[in-house]
């Protein structure tokens, strides 16, 4: 995997990303998910994808193949999702440094289900530091 860390970039998304972005989400287990709970339509995903919703969103492509995504939205949290094949912590470094390289900011925040574990591990051992836990009461009509 080192030596193929040199052939990742990152390409801003546009309207040929939408496929990959919308099989990528496909592949995202519900204890990742805190901004839906149900799978929107393709259509919904265009209209979403669209209407520009970060300040900056990549595919990550590695020997120019699409293998996950990585935005940083407009309150600085960077959301982050590869392909369970390539989701390894020496990749997810790499791309991290890599995209707040391209990304320069005073900081940043990443909001995390807390019943994913493994990103929690991960943005802690990278640097990141709990600040808050959110709760939230959902009202059923």
């Amino acid at each position: 995997m080192k030596s193929n860390l040199d052939q990742i970039h990152l390409k801003s998304v546009s309207k040929l990303d939408y496929d990959f972005l919308y099989d990528l989400l496909k592949q995202r287990k519900p204890e990742v998910n805190i901004s839906h709970k149900k799978m929107p339509t393709m259509k919904q995903h265009e209209k979403f994808v669209s209407s520009k919703p970060y300040k900056k969103w990549y595919v990550i492509k590695l020997l120019n193949e699409p293998i996950g995504s990585i935005y940083l939205s407009f309150q600085n949290e960077i959301g982050f999702f590869l392909k369970k094949e390539y989701d390894k912590n020496i990749l997810c470094n790499y791309i991290l440094n890599l995209f707040i390289k391209k990304n320069p900011q005073s900081e940043y925040f990443v909001n995390i289900n807390p019943k994913n574990k493994r990103s929690s591990r991960f943005f802690q051992n990278y640097g990141f530091t709990l600040l808050q836990k959110t709760y939230k009461l959902w009202i059923i009509n």
